[in-house]
């Protein structure tokens, strides 16, 4: 509990000062998601090249936010980036493990940086009449919305769960919780959305319905990963929730969920 005080309180912070402290504030929470990612994978160390090329795409990608370049933020990572990385390893010369080590740092900027920055980039989006709190209150709405439904998915499968989702994946993940948790975040995000967003009725329940499965589906992700390492969490920079990851695991699915299902319904 004390770190989720902390972890609000520097949160509000950031959005509170201006856009640009959010901006920073979120690169750096990429930055340490990504470095949390990179060593808890075994990597190969002709790949220390290409991880540098990595971490120097985490200013470039939230650069393009802060420009509100949203040509460029879309396909920096996913087009350049990702195209890249390839080739400084080829050159390299390295070929054995290649195939996985490109994998691993493609996925990881997916997730941890090209994810996570469409969240920043609901600071970015242009002044709207119909949107009552900016661009701060949509990520507030994104934010809580997911950790909120962490939580209730965590206290319904812990009161009622009994038939599990995925057993090998994350076995405290079951299907009461997963229904606790959309319902209780649907009616949250349709109380808030009047407040914070420009989403209507059928939208705000289309909003809570996106960010509880994207949520559930990222915390999935992250629990496949670890497990597939063979560890428990991603981290330990934080007391009682483990790593970064471990925190933005959600994030990661709903940030990019949510910010395209806004974009589509009042930016295009």
């Amino acid at each position: 509990i004390r770190t989720w005080w902390v972890i609000v309180f520097i949160f509000s912070i950031a959005i509170l000062v201006n856009r640009a402290a959010a901006i920073i504030f979120l690169a750096f929470v990429s930055f340490l998601a990504l470095k949390e990612y990179l060593s808890m994978i075994p990597t190969r160390r002709s790949d220390r090249q290409a991880m540098f090329w990595a971490y120097l795409s985490i200013p470039g990608q939230y650069y393009w936010v802060y420009e509100s370049w949203y040509g460029m933020f879309i396909i920096f990572i996913p087009v350049f980036i990702f195209l890249l990385l390839p080739l400084r390893m080829v050159l390299i010369g390295e070929i054995k493990g290649f195939l996985r080590s490109a994998g691993i740092l493609h996925w990881g900027l997916m997730i941890t940086v090209f994810g996570l920055s469409h969240a920043a980039y609901l600071l970015a989006l242009p002044a709207n009449p119909g949107v009552p709190a900016g661009g701060a209150g949509l990520l507030l709405y994104l934010v809580f919305l997911t950790q909120f439904n962490d939580i209730a998915q965590y206290i319904c499968g812990k009161l009622a769960g009994r038939h599990k989702v995925t057993p090998q994946v994350s076995p405290n993940k079951t299907y009461e919780g997963l229904l606790g948790g959309v319902i209780t975040t649907v009616l949250l995000a349709f109380i808030l959305a009047p407040v914070l967003t420009p989403l209507n009725q059928v939208h705000a329940i289309m909003a809570g319905l996106i960010i509880s499965f994207g949520g559930f589906i990222g915390d999935l992700n992250i629990s496949a990963i670890k497990r597939d390492l063979g560890i428990k969490d991603s981290g330990a920079l934080l007391p009682g929730h483990g790593g970064v990851l471990d925190r933005v695991d959600s994030l990661s699915y709903t940030a990019p969920l949510f910010f395209h299902f806004i974009y589509y319904l009042y930016f295009r």
